[in-house]
């Protein structure tokens, strides 16, 4: 081997080990040098692999801790085949009020560190909505008092299974099993914002394994420097299938 070749060769392990060791020091930066571009592209795609996910429990508990630190007075509506269903939605930290008209219904939920509670308020004070009433719709829509418990997001079973786009969004998908018959579904899949913790799609199955209810963000809103959920449509489907019955949607307002 000649001078030159030698000298080469030893430019060339010298340009490989400090583009992993740059690599390593910026995390997201490529070393690319015109005499070794492709070794130098190698380099940063073994040296910067994908970082692990986080566990199934670390993503629930930021989006509990996001969803229970909100203060927002809003009005919206629960709308399905052309009806609308006016609400306020009121929330202080982890104490959130859906409050409907004709008739009156308000319904507290709290959100704790181990589990929620939805209560049904009346002038006597506040009554723990039970399993049974959980299973009803609210006025005749496809949404149940079940769903606006968010009980699914303190099942202990969790676990992350990978990372998917939801309207352009990359997000943690996750799978949730339900501890007991009690919910109405077995098992949830949940899509949530890597960046903003913002839950952006659920899907509920039944007893049998079948997919029933869809939950999907379908646009967004900033209010007062925040951003906030501006349409969310909620589909039940025809069990075993993908076929839609019913379809509603939850739209907030100022």
């Amino acid at each position: 081997m000649s001078n030159d070749e030698t000298s080469a060769n030893v430019q060339m392990t010298k340009i490989r080990s400090d583009a992993c060791l740059l690599s390593f020091g910026f995390r997201h930066s490529f070393i690319i040098c015109h005499s070794a571009l492709v070794i130098c592209l190698t380099l940063a795609s073994v040296c910067m692999s994908a970082e692990p996910a986080p566990s199934a429990k670390d993503i629930l508990d930021s989006v509990r801790m996001i969803e229970s630190r909100q203060q927002i007075d809003l009005q919206g509506q629960l709308r399905q085949d052309e009806v609308g269903i006016p609400f306020r939605l009121v929330q202080n930290g982890p104490l959130i009020r859906y409050s409907f008209t004709n008739p009156d219904e308000t319904l507290q939920l709290r959100l704790g560190e181990n589990s929620s509670r939805l209560d049904l308020v009346t002038d006597a004070g506040t009554e723990k909505v039970g399993v049974s009433k959980l299973q009803e719709q609210i006025r005749g829509t496809i949404v149940t008092y079940g769903d606006l418990a968010f009980k699914f997001l303190y099942w202990p079973t969790a676990r992350v299974l990978s990372e998917e786009n939801v309207r352009t969004r990359k997000c943690w998908k996750l799978q949730l099993r339900a501890a007991s018959r009690e919910s109405q579904y077995s098992n949830v899949l949940l899509w949530v914002d890597k960046v903003s913790g913002a839950l952006m799609r659920m899907e509920g199955y039944d007893w049998n394994a079948q997919l029933v209810k869809r939950f999907e963000v379908v646009s967004a809103q900033k209010i007062e420097g925040r951003w906030f959920l501006k349409q969310m449509r909620i589909e039940q489907l025809q069990p075993g299938t993908n076929h839609v019955q019913a379809r509603a949607y939850l739209e907030i307002k100022r």
